[in-house]
């Protein structure tokens, strides 16, 4: 476990990794799980870097949720695969009672590979209408666990709500949306170890999301003049060099 010292040394990588990290999220709308806690993950285990993410991660995704419309609706929609999420999340962090995974390390590389893999092949599925109410809950749960041991919450959520069919503003709702429910879920689970939600490890937490915001006020500029989709490509590229170098790391 990492302790306040050990977080002082790591404090200008930290920083750095958020500013990365807000400044993907900022151009397509998603990464900032996924770049830092892969990136810390090369120094720290994936949950003491995900520990790191709450307040970052919670703060950014109700800044995407501020577009003037209400969630309202999109939550009725989406609450079987919310529902599916928190129970996931918390139904395997009791099960692991605040313990690490063996080889935690080598499983987010893989997740990082997969989500890679799958963005750069473009692989694209459809969900109809009337299947939500049950394929929700069993995406919900998967993407849950992934997220108890990894830190990471896009695998399968984020496939998932590609397919339902959402307009892309919707999409964009969608996606703050469920990574809000995944962050809280993912606090609560690391609140129950009792371990990682240190006060030290917040208020590390709390310095990111300066960098965070930063960097996704810098994405969003950046986006009105780059193309999204390259940038998203090279997303994918460094996304699945980060999972392999993770995976064949395998454990600490």
């Amino acid at each position: 476990m990492l302790t306040f010292d050990g977080l002082v040394s790591y404090l200008p990588l930290i920083l750095l990794t958020f500013l990365l990290a807000g400044m993907v999220k900022g151009v397509v709308g998603l990464g900032l799980p996924t770049i830092a806690v892969g990136l810390l993950g090369l120094v720290m285990l994936p949950m003491q870097a995900a520990a790191l993410l709450i307040i970052p991660s919670m703060v950014t995704n109700i800044w995407q949720l501020c577009d003037g419309r209400s969630p309202l609706p999109m939550m009725r929609r989406l609450w079987p695969l919310l529902l599916g999420i928190m129970l996931g999340t918390l139904a395997i962090s009791f099960y692991l009672q605040g313990e690490q995974l063996p080889n935690a390390t080598r499983w987010l590389g893989l997740a990082l590979i997969v989500y890679a893999l799958l963005g750069l092949a473009s692989v694209r599925f459809t969900v109809q209408p009337s299947r939500e109410s049950w394929l929700g809950p069993i995406i919900g749960a998967i993407t849950g666990a992934i997220t108890a041991v990894t830190g990471v919450f896009v695998i399968p959520a984020v496939p998932y709500l590609q397919a339902i069919g959402l307009e892309k503003d919707d999409l964009v709702q969608a996606l703050g949306i469920s990574f809000s429910v995944s962050t809280l879920a993912l606090a609560l689970s690391l609140g129950h170890s009792g371990e990682l939600l240190q006060p030290a490890v917040l208020g590390v937490s709390a310095l990111a999301l300066l960098p965070a915001l930063l960097g996704m006020a810098g994405g969003q500029w950046l986006r009105r003049r780059i193309s999204p989709e390259r940038f998203k490509r090279w997303f994918f590229i460094g996304l699945l060099l980060l999972g392999a170098d993770l995976a064949l790391r395998g454990g600490f």
